[in-house]
């Protein structure tokens, strides 16, 4: 469980490597560059940098957020009989009466294609909390899902 968490931590830290690299050393070259040009008025590659200098200023700003949730979550305190981070959930898709596998992750760890939805995700916020047996009704950007939650697997089961 601490690995996964670390995993996280460094992809965080490396986007913010990054992003600070860039905030504090390629845009004021770019900056500085597109002001030699004259007019800044009209000048497309300094309202560029500028631009661009504010989205990575905000996501910095984000990403220290992130990390600072990240670190607050205390893995020990996920509850052992109800669906919470890092916990593999089969629903039974009561419309289509199919049976689908999440596991609930990170944002970052996020890969819907995989089976990996965010615990920020409309069904993975759904899922939060809930028991075998339990059904869920939620409204995704596809539609509402109606689902029964027909197996349970906690992340302490996983280790």
């Amino acid at each position: 469980m601490i690995d996964l968490a670390e995993k996280i931590k460094k992809k965080l830290k490396d986007e913010i490597a990054a992003l600070e690299h860039e905030l504090h050393t390629e845009l004021p070259k770019e900056i500085k560059v597109a002001r030699a040009h004259g007019d800044l008025s009209e000048n497309a590659e300094y309202k560029y940098a500028k631009e661009r200098q504010s989205y990575v200023s905000a996501r910095l700003g984000q990403l220290h957020q992130r990390m600072a949730d990240i670190s607050m979550l205390n893995l020990n305190n996920l509850p052992k009989d109800r669906a919470a981070y890092g916990s593999r959930i089969v629903v039974l898709d009561i419309v289509k009466s199919a049976k689908i596998e999440y596991k609930l992750v990170t944002v970052e760890e996020a890969d819907a294609a995989k089976g990996l939805i965010s615990t920020s995700s409309p069904i993975g916020r759904a899922l939060l909390g809930k028991k075998v047996g339990d059904e869920v009704k939620v409204t995704t950007p596809a539609g509402v899902k109606e689902y029964e939650v027909v197996r349970l697997i906690t992340i302490y089961e996983e280790e």
